[in-house]
């Protein structure tokens, strides 16, 4: 019987498959940058509200997908609207940032919803948010920890 290389040879292409699936990983939105990113800490265990403007320089439009933090067990995107003198939140999937534009989440709008904070955040912490793009990429963010009542990012305080 005569020896075959088949298996070595779907051997070394299962590797070489697994090597580029293994090369598929979030890099860094160097075409998305984040400027005036605040968190509004709310007492005890509520959730609080973060917020920021993205700004994409690409020619392509990105979406925002998601955020981490190691400060928060869970991060979700939520909107924000009023009707009829109603306010409701929802959850969304996806922020559009336009090409060549911008994309504001804001209070009474589009925003980052942090759950269950690990340790307390009080005013004047810096807690750092990945935000997640469709592209793959991801954008780690300082984010200014500001108190209850505030309604914007106070100075300005530019994203990393």
């Amino acid at each position: 019987m005569k020896p075959t290389r088949r298996p070595f040879l779907n051997a070394g292409l299962l590797l070489a498959g697994l090597l580029l699936a293994g090369g598929v990983q979030a890099t860094a939105a160097d075409h998305v940058h984040a400027s005036d990113a605040w968190i509004r800490v709310l007492p005890g265990a509520l959730p609080a509200g973060a917020y920021v403007t993205l700004h994409n320089d690409s020619a392509q439009p990105v979406a925002l997908t998601g955020a981490t933090s190691t400060a928060y067990a869970e991060v979700m995107l939520h909107h924000s609207s009023t009707a009829g003198g109603m306010s409701r939140m929802s959850m969304v999937d996806t922020l559009t940032v336009p090409a060549h534009g911008e994309a504001v989440l804001a209070p009474a709008g589009y925003h980052l919803m942090l759950m269950k904070a690990k340790t307390p955040v009080k005013p004047g912490d810096t807690v750092k948010l990945t935000l997640k793009f469709s592209d793959g990429s991801t954008l780690a963010t300082d984010f200014a920890a500001r108190p209850a009542n505030a309604i914007d990012a106070g100075e300005p305080h530019a994203g990393h």
